[in-house]
């Protein structure tokens, strides 16, 4: 059995000490933690080791893929009239090439003459409504809503679009599909410039919630270049800056004890890619706490 400190770190993970950890006892005047031979300990086989937080994020919208459905659709009518022309020589079958082409088309007529009709449509009701309320003519006849022809459109399964990137990902790498007919696929998209690691450096504030102290953190847009936001905290117990979390997911709650007279604590974070840290380190943020 050993005593430990708030900087305590746990030689089977090497991170601190997590207070779902079986073999800490959290006493009065201090906690201590169980070793290998004391009894009631519990061996590391059957301790779960937490996992960083999993960043949870929409569907990307592939860079290729245009944000405006005016370009989307400029696009959806490229891939379905240029893919039948490329399909032999990348090695897709007749069902593959038809089925993206069908997806393709699909989207396509969705975008293009069902939406607009929808929203034509929705115009003329609110005439209507307002005719119905304050016109002088006679009786109203409601717009009924009458879909565009599909010209050659077919509907297909939801989830053309999921569909779609799926396909234009295994092209990508299929040595086969040269450089050049993926550009006229227009599959690749434009290169990106990442941001300068050497300057790059996280802005945060902190407040003080009824759950601890909330720091709302965020990549500033260089999510895609960054893995993780390297967090310390000053707790004025003459220790410094210790290491209090790598948190993946924008926005952290320190959900540790709070003292009962009032104190200063302080927050400062950098950013890391891989297990390296880049950048510089953030503002030193500090709020009062306890109390």
């Amino acid at each position: 059995m050993k005593f430990l400190t708030w900087d305590s770190v746990d030689p089977t993970t090497g991170q601190p000490w997590t207070y779902d950890n079986p073999n800490i006892f959290w006493g009065d005047p201090a906690a201590y933690v169980l070793e290998p031979g004391d009894p009631g300990y519990t061996s590391p086989a059957t301790t779960s080791t937490p996992q960083p937080k999993p960043k949870n994020k929409p569907m990307k919208r592939q860079d290729y893929y245009p944000s405006r459905v005016a370009e989307q659709i400029i696009w959806l009518e490229n891939f379905a009239n240029k893919l039948p022309g490329y399909s032999v020589a990348i090695g897709l079958t007749t069902d593959q090439r038809d089925a993206a082409v069908a997806d393709a088309k699909w989207l396509d007529y969705v975008l293009s003459s069902y939406l607009p009709a929808t929203r034509a449509w929705a115009t003329a009701c609110t005439a209507a409504a307002a005719q119905a309320q304050t016109g002088t003519g006679g009786t109203l006849v409601l717009p009924v809503f009458t879909a565009p022809p599909l010209n050659g459109a077919v509907a297909q399964e939801e989830g053309s679009l999921t569909r779609l990137f799926d396909l234009v990902g295994e092209l990508k790498q299929n040595d086969l599909c040269t450089p050049a007919m993926c550009s006229d696929l227009r599959i690749i998209g434009p290169e990106e410039t990442p941001p300068d690691f050497l300057t790059l450096r996280p802005v945060f504030t902190v407040n003080v919630t009824s759950a601890g102290v909330q720091i709302p953190w965020k990549f500033d847009g260089n999510g895609k270049f960054l893995d993780v936001l390297r967090l310390e905290v000053d707790r004025s117990d003459g220790k410094g800056f210790v290491h209090l979390t790598y948190d993946t997911t924008p926005g952290y709650t320190d959900t540790h004890p709070q003292p009962t007279t009032l104190t200063q604590w302080k927050y400062r974070g950098i950013f890391g890619v891989d297990d390296t840290t880049v950048g510089l380190w953030s503002e030193t943020v500090t709020v009062a706490v306890g109390g």
